[in-house]
Parts: C-alpha cells; sequence; structure tokens
C-alpha cells in the first residue's frame, strides 16, 4: 500500500486486527511463534473460525505469549491454527527459495506412460504409451502414442518393480513391446531403447487450427505450469491464431502440470481470449470478515483486477475477441486446477466458457506470502529466521459476484481415463477427444463416449506424478501496517 495509506490507516485498523503494545519486547524464543499468530489473525480467511485466532482471546501480550509457550514449534502452532480441511495454507521454512519459478527442465527419455493391471494376473501389470515429447530421444525412436509394453530390460512389469524398471539409476532402458486387445497381451518381438536426456519442455506443446464450415478453430495445447516464464509465448501464439483469423478456440490442458499460478497471469490469459471488455470487472476478492471491511473503506481498487491491456509496459496483450472458449480439463478424471477453475469463472460472465471434462473441484480460495514485517511485505522483515506465511486469505469471484467453491458442472462429460485402445494420433482428428470437441465446437452436439468397457484398473500415470501439488492461486498485494 502506498505510504499515505499506511499513515491514515494505523489508528482505523485497531479496531480490525489485534493490536500489541508497541513498547512490549517479543522474547526471542517466540518471534516466529508470535508472527505465525498474528499473520493468521490478521488475514487468515477462516480466522473467525479459530477460537484461539479471535482478537478477544488473550488480553495481554503477556497472555499470549504464555499460550505460544505451551506450542513446541512454530509448525504445530501453525497447523493447530488452521480449519481441518486445509490443503493448501503453507508455512514456509526458507523464504530464500521463493525465488523465481524455474523453467521446467527433466531428465527424460521423452516417453510418457501409464499403468494398467494385466488383465487375468494377480501381479503383471501392462503399460501403454500415453505422449511422445517432441524433440525428445523418443521422437528419434520406432515408438508411438497407444503402443503398449510389457517387460523392460527383459523383465516382466510387475506391482512391485515397474517404478524401478521405468525410472532406473541407468540413463537407457529397453522396452519390451506387446500388443494388447483390451483382454490379452501378446508380446511381440519389437523392442524399443530410449536414453534419458537433460531435456526443456515447450513453452507451447502444440498449436494447430482446424477449419470446419465457417468456424476457423484454434486448437492450443498447454503443458507447464501458469508462472509468467510462459506468458510472453503465450501471448506470440495468440498472435498467431489472431493473423489466422481464429474465431473459435480450444485450450486442451489434459496434460498440464499446473502450479505458478497468479491471479494477474490469468487475468492477462483471459484478456487474450477476450479483449472486447477493456476496464472490466475479470477477478474480485473476498478476504476475511476483518480484512474486507478494511479494504472496502480503504483501497477498495485493490480488491478488483480489470482485464489488462499489456503484459507490461511495451508488450501489448494480444486478444482473440472470442464469444466462446472451449477448455479440456487436465489430469486423470479431468477434474482441473485452482488456476483453470478461476480462469472458467472470471469468464462466464463475459462469454460462453465451456468445460470438457467432469465436475471441478472447487478451488475458489487464494493465498498471498506473509513476512514478518510490520506490513507483512518483504521489506523491513525480521532477519533472525527466514520463515513466511503462505495462509489462503480470500476467496475470488467474477464481475457478478458468483464463486464455485462447489466446483463446475462440464458441458460435455468426458471418461474418467482416456480409451487406452484407441488413443489415437495425438492433436489430430484421429484423437477421439479432440474429435469430440471439434464436433461440438462445429454442432453443438456435446456426443458420448462408452467408458472403460474392458473393467481395466488404471495404477499409475507418469504426468500426474509431475503435477505440483495444487496450493491454489496467489495474489501480490500491498497490506496495511497492523502492528
Amino acid at each position: 500500500m502506498k505510504n499515505v495509506f499506511k499513515i491514515a490507516a494505523i489508528l482505523f485498523i485497531t479496531s480490525f486486527f489485534f493490536n500489541c503494545s508497541k513498547d512490549y519486547e517479543v522474547p526471542d524464543n517466540l518471534i516466529v511463534h508470535d508472527f505465525v499468530w498474528k499473520g493468521l489473525n490478521a488475514y487468515y480467511l477462516h480466522q473467525d473460525q479459530i477460537e484461539d485466532l479471535s482478537d478477544r482471546r488473550f488480553n495481554s501480550d503477556q497472555e499470549l505469549n504464555a499460550y505460544l509457550s505451551g506450542f513446541p514449534d512454530y509448525n504445530t502452532l501453525f497447523s493447530s491454527l488452521l480449519i481441518n480441511t486445509d490443503a493448501k495454507s503453507t508455512l514456509i521454512e526458507d523464504y530464500t527459495n521463493l525465488d523465481e519459478i524455474p523453467l521446467r527442465n527433466s531428465l527424460t527419455n521423452g516417453m510418457e506412460f501409464g499403468i494398467i493391471a494385466e488383465p487375468g494376473s494377480m501381479n503383471n501389470v501392462l503399460a501403454y504409451v500415453s505422449l511422445i515429447l517432441p524433440n525428445s530421444d523418443a521422437t528419434t525412436k520406432n515408438i508411438e502414442r497407444g503402443e503398449f509394453f510389457h517387460a523392460v530390460n527383459g523383465i516382466q512389469l510387475t506391482k512391485d518393480n515397474f517404478l524401478d524398471l521405468l525410472y532406473p539409476t541407468t540413463a537407457t532402458l529397453t522396452l519390451e513391446m506387446a500388443d494388447f486387445n483390451g483382454t490379452t497381451v501378446t508380446p511381440n518381438l519389437k523392442q524399443v531403447t530410449l536414453e534419458r536426456l537433460d531435456y526443456e519442455h515447450s513453452a507451447i506443446f502444440l498449436e494447430k487450427t482446424f477449419t470446419s464450415g465457417a468456424n476457423n478453430i484454434g486448437y492450443l495445447v498447454y503443458n507447464n505450469d501458469f508462472s509468467r516464464n510462459y506468458i510472453n509465448d503465450l501471448n506470440e501464439t495468440f498472435l498467431s491464431f489472431k493473423n489466422q483469423s481464429v474465431n473459435e478456440l480450444v485450450l486442451d490442458l489434459r496434460y498440464n502440470i499446473g502450479g505458478g499460478s497468479f491471479a494477474k497471469n490469468i487475468s492477462q490469459i483471459a484478456a487474450m481470449i477476450t479483449g472486447q471488455f477493456t476496464d472490466e470487472v475479470v477477478i474480485k476478492e473476498e478476504w476475511n470478515t476483518k480484512a474486507q471491511p478494511w479494504f472496502l473503506a480503504n483501497q477498495p481498487d485493490s480488491l478488483v483486477t480489470k482485464f489488462p491491456l499489456k503484459l507490461n509496459k511495451t508488450a501489448n496483450i494480444n486478444s482473440l475477441n472470442l464469444s466462446d472458449v472451449y477448455i479440456i480439463l487436465n489430469g486423470n478424471n479431468f477434474t482441473g486446477s485452482s488456476a483453470i477453475e478461476l480462469l472458467i469463472n472470471s469468464l462466464r460472465p463475459h462469454i460462453n466458457v465451456h468445460v470438457i471434462g467432469n465436475s471441478t473441484s472447487g478451488n475458489n480460495t487464494g493465498s498471498i506470502t506473509l513476512y514478518n514485517s510490520e506490513d507483512y511485505d518483504f521489506a523491513n522483515r525480521n532477519e533472525t529466521h527466514t520463515v513466511a506465511l503462505q495462509p489462503i486469505v480470500l476467496s475470488f469471484l467474477n464481475k457478478n459476484d458468483e464463486t464455485y467453491e462447489n466446483g463446475f458442472t462440464p458441458n460435455v462429460d468426458l471418461c474418467a481415463n482416456e480409451n487406452i485402445l484407441n488413443l489415437g494420433v495425438f492433436g489430430e482428428t484421429s484423437d477421439p477427444i479432440l474429435n469430440r470437441v471439434l464436433n461440438y465446437v462445429s454442432t453443438g452436439n456435446v456426443g458420448s463416449s462408452t467408458c472403460n468397457s474392458s473393467d481395466l484398473e488404471f495404477i499409475y500415470n507418469s504426468i500426474n506424478a509431475q503435477r505440483e501439488t495444487d496450493k491454489g492461486v496467489f495474489i501480490k498485494q500491498n497490506l496495511p501496517n497492523t502492528n
């Protein structure tokens, strides 16, 4: 917050935030405990539901310190002050590790795969190739999406050994391929040797267009996180679509890993999809019952994000001015992530958002990073420790004050898992999911799928294993001085 607001706010906020004596020195052994309690007391979204976070819980700093002394460590204190269902709020031991999110790199042979139980066997498993990464070692070998293998280096895959065999300490492995008809595994003579190499994942996995009548459909496969690392690349892709007069967009997030999400980035992606809603609200914030009144009274503009026109001071956002967007959700069961749900909710008052997949989870909360300083900002922080807090502090709403704690119901239902007996070529109409979505775009017919008719048991998916824990969407906001 600007300094003038901080000066004007000091007296006002004492009625909203726990007020301690300025002359009281926090004991050295309770500095972090004190920070944890006061940070959550001020901004934790569910502060009013936690009795020990109440402003009336303690009459003095001495009473508070006596309470804090009862916890063996600050992690135990932190956990005790969260509601039972909160799996997102986090205590960071070393905030020096909160630097910019690195570009996505990995050590891989370029083959993504899944594991199913072999029908009729108690312990054997069968692997299928789900995706080949471009410009990887696998692209140079005779292996394709939709193929099966039953052994590695001559050893049968089982429930007990498949991870060790497919993630070996050595750089190479040899796959023993097989045919599979849904019931019977038949080894064939084909072998494929793959080498694990350093790999930088493409910013954009795939972009192309499909023409159907008057529709010029842009198809964008995005597999990376939603950090600002890739926002410029997304903006260039939207420029390419704009130059090709794309008037419909399919955003395929089936293999998206999530993570790295800031509300600012989501608003920029929303502006790329639209562009015709200049100066209109795209995201609203609702904080806890003590912080929200203060923001409304002192800096109401900080509670809303409007559609941006620029990525930064020099780069304009390339917008498609669309009235519809079709989003294929990510992950096994296609339940989406916090970032995707925020994008869906933010766009809904403005355009038609078609959700492809299953009902989403309802990840409607946002987080912020708090440091141990008077305004919880990084500057002037207490340098005797490196602890930071990342609690959930707000709920996201859209222009119409709609939130999504119950998730979204899809316009088009998909099976919990892709049909591994008919995966098709990824990015082509032979891919049943893409083909069905393209037909829906062109005709409005939702179609149908027969799900897992062979009753296969899905055990593991290599892409799921790469997905980051969904900690929600983060915001950056200047906070008032609360001490």
